[in-house]
């Protein structure tokens, strides 16, 4: 499991590597372009049910910490759906992966 460390406090949310790593990307992605938005998850059935999100801004502290020393090939179709979210009104969701397609 990777870690995303977010804020000034270094709050850890746990996700795995693969999809950490898709996150990444939309998330630089994003913020390469001066764009602040929203990011968000369901918690599941394991962490009591419910959502959290939170909002990502260029003067946020953000780290990226992954498990395993190699990083995954990327799916390009999961990177799209994942911008997609992130670019609409709702923000950044984290979505299953995709079926890989090319």
């Amino acid at each position: 499991m990777g870690k995303l460390i977010y804020g000034s406090l270094g709050t850890h949310i746990e996700l795995d590597d693969r999809t950490l790593a898709h996150l990444k990307f939309v998330i630089i992605m994003k913020l390469r372009r001066d764009e602040k938005f929203t990011l968000s998850w369901q918690h599941g059935q394991e962490g009591g049910g419910g959502r959290t999100s939170i909002w990502i801004h260029p003067t946020i502290p953000l780290q990226f910490e992954f498990n395993g020393g190699k990083p995954p090939q990327l799916n390009k179709t999961w990177i799209e759906e994942l911008m997609t979210s992130a670019n609409s009104t709702g923000g950044l969701q984290v979505l299953a992966e995709p079926a890989h397609t090319e």
